[in-house]
């Protein structure tokens, strides 16, 4: 989710890419071969990502196209449902509504806002096929726990990571194990590839049915296009999109995975700094995460008392953005079934997202602070 607001030299950004020379002379060289479709690059960017999951992972334009395929090769669609939570991105939503299956609006936990699973059970039908937790910051809340939940009424899992790159749950890097994860390369999120997205599973199945379904569907055609060919003869048996990455994609992207290691180590040190300053006034709640096993992508605080949108302009007003991360699903028109979340419903006014991205200063998060407390008091 792009940020949004008074664009300055002066202006501490709620978000923002972290480009540097290497990603520009990476795309000038796709741009000198001049083949800027689906190609080399891509191959290359998975199986980059395939080594660090040690598992395959398939990459598509965008993390919602990852998160509609993913559920698309499940066979989902009219009369299906999916249990998800109310507070996500509207892509989530989106990805599900696209295969023509309902997604289920659930409550959040309060500490971690990921989905209550106990809250998910009561919505369980004999029409749900799946669940979707979203990796909400980056946490994963209580992954175990819906997995087992999942076992227990055959649903399958999709993850819905696209906050979570280069995050670990109990030892485990995310993605690396369970059923099927999707992640974002926005040009916000921990790696960019300006755009992009990818699939991570061990179901063979479901990999090939991503694999030419974006492609609108033309069976085995990703081996003709790594090579630089296509396929001019074929067959269709699904449904399919253009969803399939570009070569300038992957370049970006190829170089943005070689500096994880450093842009998580910033933003783990930039979430613990913001604790730091702020852990002191009481007017703040922390989300319950572990800054020492994921990789933050947004940085949310609770606020005790309302005001926020007060608050968001006076910070705006010195030069600071903010965010809210998100409006629940559940009340727009199009996901609305009538249901009340009393969880989400209380929280979501007093959720507050302050700048985090690798560009930081830690000067700037002295400031932030600062100014914060003053409107708080």
């Amino acid at each position: 989710m792009e940020s949004v607001g008074i664009m300055a030299d002066n202006i501490i950004r709620l978000s923002k890419s972290a480009i540097g020379e290497a990603e520009k002379k990476a795309v000038m060289d796709v741009l000198d071969r001049e083949y800027l479709g689906m190609g080399n690059e891509v191959r290359e960017f998975e199986n980059m990502l395939s080594r660090f999951f040690d598992r395959p992972a398939v990459c598509v334009n965008t993390g919602t196209a990852a998160l509609h395929l993913a559920l698309q090769s499940l066979g989902l669609g009219p009369g299906d449902e999916v249990l998800v939570q109310s507070l996500t991105y509207v892509a989530s939503f989106q990805a599900i509504s696209a295969t023509g299956a309902k997604p289920i609006p659930c409550d959040v936990d309060a500490d971690t806002i990921t989905l209550d699973v106990e809250d998910a059970k009561k919505r369980l039908t004999d029409r749900t096929k799946a669940i979707m937790p979203v990796h909400y910051s980056g946490g994963m809340g209580a992954l175990d726990e819906i997995y087992e939940f999942a076992e227990n009424n055959e649903l399958r899992v999709v993850e819905d990571a696209c906050h979570a790159f280069g995050g670990y749950y109990k030892g485990k890097k995310v993605g690396s194990f369970g059923d099927i994860a999707c992640f974002s390369f926005d040009g916000i999120k921990n790696i960019t590839a300006g755009e992009g997205g990818a699939v991570v599973t061990g179901d063979e199945t479901v990999l090939q049915k991503v694999r030419d379904a974006r492609l609108l569907g033309v069976e085995k055609d990703t081996e003709k296009r790594y090579k630089g060919e296509r396929s001019w003869e074929f067959d269709v048996i699904q449904q399919g999109w253009r969803y399939h990455m570009s070569n300038i994609m992957a370049a970006i992207g190829i170089e943005q995975f070689k500096k994880l290691p450093a842009f998580a180590a910033r933003r783990k040190y930039l979430a613990k700094k913001y604790r730091e300053n702020l852990e002191s006034n009481g007017s703040i709640e922390f989300l319950k995460q572990d800054l020492n096993s994921i990789v933050p992508h947004i940085f949310v605080i609770k606020l005790k008392s309302g005001h926020r949108d007060e608050i968001r302009n006076k910070l705006l007003e010195k030069g600071i953005q903010t965010g809210v991360h998100y409006q629940p699903n559940h009340v727009l028109s199009l996901y609305n079934d009538g249901n009340s979340l009393p969880v989400t419903e209380e929280i979501f006014p007093r959720l507050l997202s302050l700048p985090l991205h690798s560009d930081l200063k830690d000067s700037d998060i002295d400031y932030i602070c600062e100014q914060l407390i003053e409107c708080l008091n």
